[in-house]
């Protein structure tokens, strides 16, 4: 009798230890899901800063340009950046205007490498590997009534990237492309496209003589 009660403590361990495994692993995987959701939602919340930043500054749009190489990604700004800064923007007529693009620039670095933000004296980043690129597509640009092209009414495509916390499938959008992990599958982007209307004193004359 004491043999057989031993032998049913043993299963019940054995049983009890398989289920207390299998939970472990089930808050394992809500840790991460939860982290993966948490670094999603900082990433839409930086496109949409990205987004407000160029509407106001609308002079000097063109500074802005500076992701070209659309294969690879580059050149970007946040971990390991690689656009020089401040970029020298020389696009409005007007200084402030100017300056204002390159403080906008350096303000959105520090953002993704979270300067503002510190714990233990160390800078807290709102995901892991926080990188951002903007693009222009100048073969996107509208035409007035007359067939001219309209200049800076291209297509904006704003790119937030960031590594995940395990490998699914690579993003289609191109920034900082196989920067991440062993694979691309590792990293994690959001995006979107925007065009700014060119509310310029010429636009508007090309527009106003066109009859539009």
């Amino acid at each position: 009798m004491r043999g057989f009660s031993l032998l049913e403590i043993l299963i019940t361990m054995l049983v009890v230890s398989v289920g207390l495994m299998g939970m472990a692993g089930v808050i394992s995987r809500v840790h991460v899901a939860g982290f993966e959701a948490y670094q999603r939602s900082q990433a839409l919340i930086i496109l949409d800063e990205i987004v407000q930043h160029l509407n106001v500054n609308r002079n000097t749009l063109s500074c802005f340009r500076f992701t070209t190489n659309l294969t690879n990604g580059t050149p970007y700004i946040g971990v390991d950046g690689t656009v020089t800064l401040p970029v020298g923007c020389a696009a409005g007529t007007i200084w402030q205007y100017n300056d204002l693009a390159d403080t906008t620039i350096q303000a959105l670095q520090d953002r993704l490498l979270g300067s503002a933000e510190t714990k233990a004296g160390a800078s807290v980043r709102p995901m892991i590997g926080a990188r951002a690129c903007i693009s222009y597509d100048a073969a996107s640009e509208l035409s007035d009534s007359v067939g001219a092209l309209i200049s800076g009414t291209g297509l904006y495509t704003i790119t937030v990237a960031w590594q995940g916390m395990a490998a699914t499938q690579a993003p289609t959008a191109a920034c900082a492309n196989n920067l991440y992990g062993s694979s691309d599958a590792w990293r994690r982007a959001v995006t979107t496209t925007v065009r700014f209307a060119n509310l310029t004193a010429a636009s508007l004359a090309t527009h106003a003589g066109a009859g539009t």
